[in-house]
């Protein structure tokens, strides 16, 4: 692996344990020549996967990408980054577990608006009015009235009465 402070292609591995609940192993490299440390994972990758954007044209599946998207609509939100890594590989788990090579960024969109909605209901909002294109006041009430009337639908029917 090379170091990313130096380019130096010897680093050491002094650390490596399992995370993402054993999908994914967390290694914790060392460089020899400018002593820099950085963290690699590995995961395993059932099948390369291309995504279908709006226009038609079509990118390799990231999943960097895809990590930073949600962490965007999750930033100054009390959420551990180990669930959000678990929600992103379940997204990834998913989308190469249906078979396609190809896969529409609308779906993985509404994979993770899926995710983040069990997540956390602020990020929720902040990630639908991107992927949404809110473009009014009005599309935010919409999104916070449908949370509103499913929280109410969650919730059995003797204690809902009481909100």
């Amino acid at each position: 692996m090379r170091c990313p402070y130096c380019s130096c292609e010897e680093t050491q591995v002094k650390d490596s344990r399992p995370t993402e609940e054993n999908a994914a192993i967390r290694r914790r490299r060392v460089c020899p020549d400018c002593g820099g440390r950085f963290t690699t994972f590995e995961r395993v990758q059932l099948r390369e996967l291309v995504v279908v954007k709006r226009s038609g044209r079509k990118v390799p599946f990231d999943r960097d990408k895809l990590l930073k998207s949600v962490q965007v609509a999750l930033r100054k939100r009390p959420i551990e980054a180990d669930r959000i890594d678990r929600m992103v590989s379940g997204i990834v788990r998913q989308l190469e577990s249906a078979g396609d090579a190809e896969v529409a960024s609308s779906t993985i969109g509404a994979h993770v608006m899926e995710g983040l909605r069990a997540l956390d209901p602020v990020a929720y909002v902040r990630f639908a009015s991107v992927y949404r294109d809110f473009r009014e006041a009005a599309d935010f009430q919409e999104v916070l009235g449908e949370i509103a009337r499913d929280d109410v639908m969650d919730v059995p029917p003797r204690l809902a009465k009481k909100h």
